[in-house]
């Protein structure tokens, strides 16, 4: 991070914090499909990829209207959130558990988007930015929505991990 010297500087750096995490997913969601054994989650996670390349477009057009670019920088917690997700898909366990994990670190991916779309909307209407506020305030009510559904699947799936040991 280099020098912010007022709000719409650090609005600015976390723009470029969710263009990365973006496109960070972009390459992580597919491994998830691969690894999830319920057809229910798995649609859900390609479903939340295609909004996903929606984000990124939409970060790619705040960054027209603001004349600035957004990449050059690497969000370290969806790097680190990315990597729990990984580990989980390599961990040995029955598929019904590796589902429940799955949800488990996407859960905390949607969580950070959350919060980082939230903010986000609240700094660029702060900077008077309201031209950009329609474009955060989609993809964070996808974001919502995607918790949401995950938080369904999981209702369903969890009883069923329960039932399941490794052999």
């Amino acid at each position: 991070m280099g020098k912010l010297k007022n709000l719409e500087d650090f609005l600015i750096d976390e723009l470029k914090d969710l263009y990365s995490a973006e496109k960070q997913l972009t390459k992580a969601i597919p491994k998830m499909v691969k690894a999830a054994s319920s057809p229910e989650l798995k649609r859900a996670f390609e479903d939340h990829l295609k909004e996903t390349n929606e984000q990124v477009s939409r970060l790619e057009k705040i960054s027209e209207i603001i004349g600035r670019g957004l990449g050059g920088k690497k969000c370290s917690a969806m790097e680190g959130l990315i990597e729990e997700g990984e580990d989980a898909i390599k961990e040995e366990m029955t598929d019904e558990v590796r589902d429940v994990a799955l949800i488990a670190s996407a859960q905390r991916v949607e969580h950070y988007e959350i919060a980082a779309y939230g903010c986000a909307k609240t700094y660029a209407r702060l900077c008077g930015m309201n031209d950009i506020i329609e474009y955060l305030e989609e993809s964070s009510e996808e974001e919502g929505n995607a918790n949401h559904i995950l938080n369904e699947i999981a209702e369903e799936l969890n009883p069923e991990a329960l039932k399941t040991e490794v052999v």
